[in-house]
């Protein structure tokens, strides 16, 4: 891959009601090239719609991926591969770090009716998770828009060390800072009392 080849990695951090999502577009040499910030609600159904809103906010037409932490962020705030694909243009890929029997059964005990019926109907429709070894580690993609292998191919050239792509990875770091920053400004939406 040729080393100015960017993705756009999205990752999470929350407390309280509201998660923060941060963007990162990082290229394939490593180097850190743009942010973006958002935020979708903790339980809710609009983190999709949220990072389409980062991509769109973002406005950059050399990104050629975006990677996302996972497909669950925000207390089960499915996103939906197919409709970030649809609407960036973008390959889609989901990175995840653990092995896992699925979502279907936390879905099922923390939602009843509706909401329950959304959830599931949205995770039953994402693509399987492919394992992905990348030196030492063991990672989970999905993908929509580029074939499985091409989709461990992509993963790999963008993670460096320490097993996470590097625009998830950033983004992650990055959202923790924003999340804090957040916390430290209105320290009443943390649940917390500092006077």
């Amino acid at each position: 891959m040729k080393p100015g080849t960017r993705a756009l990695g999205i990752a999470e951090s929350y407390r309280g009601a509201e998660s923060t999502l941060a963007g990162c577009v990082v290229r394939a040499d490593g180097v850190v090239d743009g942010f973006t910030f958002g935020s979708c609600t903790v339980g809710g159904t609009d983190a999709t719609d949220a990072v389409l809103d980062l991509f769109s906010r973002l406005d950059r037409e050399d990104v050629q991926f975006l990677l996302v932490a996972g497909i669950a962020p925000a207390w089960f705030n499915l996103l939906d591969l197919h409709r970030l694909y649809d609407g960036t243009g973008l390959p889609a890929l989901s990175v995840s770090f653990e092995p896992s029997k699925g979502l279907e059964a936390g879905i099922e005990d923390a939602f009843t009716g509706e909401a329950r019926d959304r959830r599931v109907a949205t995770y039953r429709a994402q693509p399987p998770r492919n394992p992905v070894v990348v030196g030492d580690e063991r990672l989970f993609v999905r993908a929509v828009g580029l074939a499985d292998d091409r989709g461990a191919e992509v993963v790999r050239a963008f993670t460096r060390e320490g097993g996470r792509p590097e625009p998830v990875r950033v983004a992650r770091l990055a959202a923790r800072g924003a999340d804090e920053l957040r916390r430290l400004s209105h320290p009443s939406e943390s649940g917390t009392d500092e006077g």
